[in-house]
């Protein structure tokens, strides 16, 4: 039986991280329900060149629609979309929103301080913080990938607080013993860490091998 992970996107840099761990998870045959925030809409379109269709906008018209779907095949291939089944921010009676609907986790990728504060609060007025609010209530796995550097003591606090109810914080903070080449090295090593929270198994370049390093491990300091 096939995962079903739930995907937010919201309004933090990092909309290459959304877009690369939707590939791997739909790749991985896992069933994906995705949720966009309207700032998370705007990073699409800004950092990806992505302006996605509304029912009141067609593609490419400005300004965008805050309140719409994303259609997926924009974020992946047409091959890869079907996994995808895309939910409305404003959608709090959608089944996402229960704890009756079961899920093995869920991924905020990239988490807004916004977001991670309204986490933290345990707020329910949008279908991000309500289905990460039924992930704490339920038990299950909640991820959320912090991008903003440096934190203040509000973001801290608001962390702290999260992993307190449950959930666990990844900073999006690639590593470099794989020796990446390209910035698409470091992008999959972030997103082989939230498939492994997640447990969706994966062939990204992210385990630690001491023999990369010259010399091995005897080299190290």
């Amino acid at each position: 039986m096939s995962k079903r992970i739930v995907v937010a996107v919201t309004g933090a840099s990092g909309a290459v991280y959304a877009k690369r761990l939707l590939e791997c998870l739909a790749d991985a045959a896992v069933e994906v329900h995705l949720i966009i925030s309207p700032h998370g809409r705007e990073l699409i379109a800004d950092e990806l060149g992505i302006t996605p269709p509304t029912p009141q906008a067609p593609l490419g018209a400005a300004p965008l629609v805050r309140e719409s779907f994303l259609a997926p095949d924009l974020l992946v291939d047409p091959g890869r979309a079907p996994a995808i089944t895309a939910h409305a921010y404003t959608d709090v009676g959608a089944p996402l929103a229960s704890g009756s609907f079961p899920t093995d986790g869920m991924i905020i990728c990239p988490c807004s301080s916004n977001t991670l504060a309204e986490v933290a609060a345990g707020m329910a007025s949008n279908l991000v913080s309500r289905a990460a609010a039924v992930h704490l209530k339920e038990g299950r796995r909640l991820v959320l990938l912090t991008r903003e550097m440096p934190v203040s003591q509000i973001d801290i606090g608001n962390m702290l607080r999260v992993s307190r109810a449950g959930g666990t914080i990844c900073p999006a903070s690639p590593a470099f013993y794989m020796r990446p080449a390209a910035i698409g090295d470091l992008v999959d090593f972030v997103v082989g860490k939230l498939c492994d929270l997640v447990g969706v198994g994966h062939s990204l370049d992210t385990r630690w091998d001491p023999s990369r390093l010259r010399g091995g491990r005897e080299s190290i300091g």
